[in-house]
C-alpha cells in the first residue's frame, strides 16, 4: 500500500563536516585570504551585536551567550544545564528571536511520544470522490532552531526520536526519510537538582551535543537588577540580526579558520588521556574514569576553538581558544566511576584537572 500521497523531500548533500582540503589556495597554511579576513570582521561584529540585542532580555551570563554562539556558528547543538528560574529558556527563545529562523518548543514530559516529535501519518480526503489517503504530518523537529525544554523529562524512547536529526539533520518515519532544513540547531535545557520525574539522558544522545553549557546563578549586582528591570513595563521585541543563509556562510567561514598542527596535537593528547585503557592515560584517570571521551570530542575541540577565535576577531584559534572549550565539550562525555564518586571527583573535577596538568607539562 502506498503511504505517501507524495514523495519524500530529496535529502541535499551534507555540507563538509571537516576541514577542507586546501581551502585557500595561494596561502600558506596558517594565512587567510583577504575575503575571509573582511568576513571574520564581519562575523565579528554580528556577535556583538547579538550581545548587545540579548543583553536587552537577559541580564548577565555572557559566558553562557559566548558559548551559545561558538555551538550555533560551528554547527554544533548544546545542552544547557542549570537549576530552575536561571532564564535557560527565555535565553534560547531570545536567541530564536535574533535569527529570522523558524523556532519551535517542545516541552518533554513522561508521557511524550518519539511521533509528538518527528511526525506521523494522518489520513486525508483528497479529490472530489472523498478519497483517502495517508499524508506526512510534520512535527515540530522540523525547524530550524529547536528548543528541547526539560529533554530529560521523556524516556529514553522519545529521546532517540532526536537522534537521527541531531547527528544526520534527517528523521526517518514508517521508512521515509525526510530532510531538515539546514540551519538546524537543538538547544536543551535540563534541570540538574530534580529527580523526580526524570530520565537520564543515554550517553548517544549526550555525545550528539557539542557543549554542555553550564547556567550559574548570577551575581549580587545582576540579580538587582534582574528585579529592577524584569518587574516593570515590557519590553519591545528583539531586531532579526540574520537569516539562515547568512548563518550558514558565516557556518563555512568558521570551518575555514586555520589552526596550527600543535593544536591538533593537544587535542587528540587530551582526548585520549581521558580514556582510561590507553597507554596515555595516567594513573589517576584509570582510577577514576569508567569511560573516556570518543573521537567525536577531538572535532568538536578543534571547531570550538574555530568559532572562538573568530567570534573574537582573530583569524587563527589558539591555545587558550582550545583550552577554554575543552570543559564543555568534556565534561559530559567522561564517565566516572565508583571510585571516583567515593572521592568527590565529578567529570568536571577531572577534566580542569587534566586540564591543568598538560598546561604545566
Amino acid at each position: 500500500m502506498d503511504t505517501h500521497s507524495s514523495p519524500p523531500e530529496e535529502i541535499p548533500a551534507e555540507l563538509p563536516t571537516g576541514d577542507l582540503e586546501d581551502p585557500n589556495p595561494g596561502t600558506t597554511p596558517y594565512q587567510l585570504p583577504p575575503d575571509d579576513v573582511a568576513a571574520i570582521d564581519e562575523l565579528g561584529k554580528t556577535y556583538s551585536a547579538l550581545r548587545k540585542e540579548l543583553g536587552k532580555t537577559i541580564i548577565g551570563q555572557e559566558e553562557v551567550i559566548e558559548k551559545l554562539a561558538i555551538c550555533l556558528f560551528a554547527r554544533g547543538h548544546a545542552l544547557l544545564m542549570g537549576v530552575p528560574g536561571l532564564a535557560k529558556t527565555l535565553l534560547v527563545s531570545s536567541v530564536a528571536q535574533t535569527f529570522d529562523l523558524s523556532f519551535n518548543r517542545i516541552q518533554f514530559t513522561p508521557d511524550l511520544m518519539p511521533a509528538d516529535i518527528t511526525g506521523t501519518d494522518i489520513i486525508q480526503e483528497s479529490g472530489a470522490g472523498g478519497k483517502r489517503e495517508f499524508e506526512f504530518a510534520k512535527g515540530p523537529v522540523f525547524a530550524n532552531l529547536v528548543l528541547a525544554d526539560e529533554i530529560n523529562r521523556a524516556p529514553a524512547k522519545t529521546q532517540s526520536a532526536m537522534l537521527e536529526a541531531m547527528g544526520e539533520n534527517k528523521v526517518t518515519v514508517l521508512g521515509k526519510t525526510y530532510a531538515l532544513q539546514a540551519p538546524f540547531f537543538v538547544l536543551a535545557t535540563q534541570n540538574p537538582i530534580e529527580q523526580e520525574g526524570t530520565y537520564p539522558l543515554p550517553e548517544a544522545q549526550l555525545d550528539r551535543f557539542m557543549f554542555l553549557i553550564e547556567v550559574k546563578y548570577p551575581t549580587a549586582a545582576e540579580e538587582k537588577r534582574i528585579a529592577r528591570e524584569t518587574t516593570g513595563a515590557a519590553k519591545h521585541a528583539l531586531a532579526k540580526l540574520m537569516d539562515g543563509e547568512k548563518i550558514i556562510a558565516f557556518q563555512q567561514l568558521v570551518r575555514r579558520v586555520p589552526v596550527p598542527d600543535h593544536l591538533y596535537d593537544y587535542a587528540v593528547e587530551i582526548v585520549r588521556k581521558t580514556r582510561p585503557g590507553q597507554p596515555e592515560a595516567p594513573q589517576w584517570i584509570r582510577d577514576t574514569v569508567g569511560w573516556g571521551a570518543g573521537p567525536r570530542a577531538v572535532q568538536y575541540l578543534i571547531l570550538g576553538a574555530k568559532a572562538r577565535a573568530a567570534l573574537r576577531g582573530n583569524y587563527m584559534a589558539s591555545l587558550e581558544d582550545i583550552e577554554a572549550v575543552a570543559p564543555a565539550v568534556l565534561n559530559h562525555r567522561v564517565i566516572t566511576n565508583f571510585a571516583a564518586e567515593s572521592q568527590g571527583m565529578t567529570s568536571k573535577k577531572i577534566i580542569q584537572k587534566l586540564i591543568s596538568e598538560m598546561s604545566e607539562s
